[in-house]
């Protein structure tokens, strides 16, 4: 007789093993869950069952989700994976790659249905979406009062600005008619007119818990808001649709509070930057001007007085001019991002005018000074010859010479004698 063979424990099982998963094709299956085991090392050991049967099952880094979904004995779920042979006890196994909670397939359908749809209407137009103020005055929050969310945001303002105000509108966050009552608050704030941004916020939470958010109530009453609307639902890794119809998605309510006001330091200290940037320019604009003035002063018009003095007058308005619109550009260009320092910006620029203008007078002073004009309101005459015109700086004259005198108002008709 021909030798039997005699196949091991092991052999049976990788035998086994190889049959099952090359002739059953991955599926969903659903069940209840039975016993749960969320292992340290990631993965999670389960039991599933109905009316009549039960499997194991296993998810490998698993736990993340099953965390997030708050897995649960009891709790009815939706596997997809394939069956599989664990060899070292000879038990077949389900080896989930994907779980949901029941219900999430319609959930979800529901989800793309709306969001293609508004898709559709032209509600996440990247044109529509309004810019966010820099630093708002007045912040308008639509939660939970009593949730992690709101605590969350107002740590992170009373750190970074605490000069803020804030008003909340309360409002329940999840459960059925929640998205009415946060509709409400966008509404509300619009009507009032009292914030410069609106922030619709939660925290994280299963796909059914975030549901309100993913309603067409809510989500036109975002897009409908004439005031800017910043969402921060959930985590980073859930979207809703009030997150693509709102003006500014942020994963979670502490990025909104980081997002929607600055550091109070890092204005202040670009609010001095910018100080000491101004008062070097007008230093600098300043030490031009002198510079100019002087080279006029030394030019052939200064020997002419009426033409120095029209042009210098010409000239003081165009500085004048210039200045005026130099402080008034600087100013328009810092006013929207510094609205808070407005009034010690504006102090500072007209310091410096005034200084400038001060300057100007003096200088104008001067010249007023040096005018020979000024010269003859004293008393005293230049003396021209008749026949050439020029000035007459020598008394050896020829009797008879003519010669004219102008004094401070006329002229005289002169005979050397």
């Amino acid at each position: 007789m021909a030798e039997e063979r005699v196949w091991s424990i092991s052999e049976i099982n990788a035998a086994v093993r190889e049959l099952i998963e090359h002739s059953l094709i991955p599926t969903w299956i659903r069940g209840e869950v039975g016993t749960l085991n969320i292992h340290r090392s990631g993965h999670v050991y389960l039991t599933l069952k109905d009316k009549k049967s039960q499997v194991k099952g296993v998810y490998f880094r698993g736990a993340g989700l099953a965390r997030q979904m708050n897995l649960h004995v009891g709790m009815e779920v939706e596997v997809y994976g394939r069956l599989t042979v664990y060899e070292v006890r000879g038990e077949y196994q389900f080896s989930i790659s994907q779980m949901r909670p029941v219900g999430l397939g319609s959930l979800q359908q529901r989800f793309e249905e709306l969001k293609n749809r508004l898709h559709r209407e032209g509600l996440f137009d990247p044109q529509l979406k309004k810019p966010i103020p820099m630093l708002p005055r007045k912040i308008g929050v639509v939660t939970s009062p009593g949730g992690a969310a709101i605590r969350d945001f107002l740590n992170v303002i009373e750190r970074r600005f605490p000069n803020i105000n804030v008003k909340i509108y309360p409002a329940s966050v999840q459960g059925a008619g929640s998205e009415l009552q946060v509709a409400r608050g966008v509404d509300y704030f619009n009507h009032i007119g009292d914030v410069d941004v609106i922030v619709v916020t939660r925290g994280g939470g299963s796909m059914e818990d975030l549901w309100p958010f993913n309603e067409e109530v809510l989500a036109r009453s975002i897009g409908a808001s004439h005031i800017p609307v910043i969402s921060a639902i959930g985590h980073e890794i859930d979207f809703t649709i009030s997150d693509f119809v709102a003006d500014l998605r942020v994963p979670t309510p502490s990025a909104a509070a980081e997002l929607v006001v600055g550091c109070q330091d890092e204005l202040t200290n670009r609010l001095n930057f910018l100080n000491k940037h101004m008062k070097h320019a007008l230093e600098m604009t300043l030490m031009n001007y002198s510079r100019r003035f002087t080279a006029v002063s030394k030019s052939y018009a200064f020997r002419e007085p009426a033409h120095m003095l029209r042009e210098k007058q010409q000239r003081l308005d165009e500085l004048t001019h210039s200045m005026e619109v130099s402080i008034q550009h600087k100013a328009d260009s810092t006013k929207s991002k510094l609205e808070s320092a407005e009034k010690s910006m504006l102090h500072a620029v007209e310091y410096h005018s005034e200084r400038l203008k001060s300057r100007i007078n003096s200088l104008e002073g001067r010249l007023n000074a040096l005018n020979p004009m000024a010269v003859l309101e004293r008393g005293y005459a230049i003396i021209t010859d008749k026949s050439t015109n020029k000035s007459v700086l020598d008394a050896d004259l020829a009797a008879g010479t003519k010669l004219t005198g102008r004094v401070a108002h006329g002229s005289l008709d002169l005979v050397v004698e």
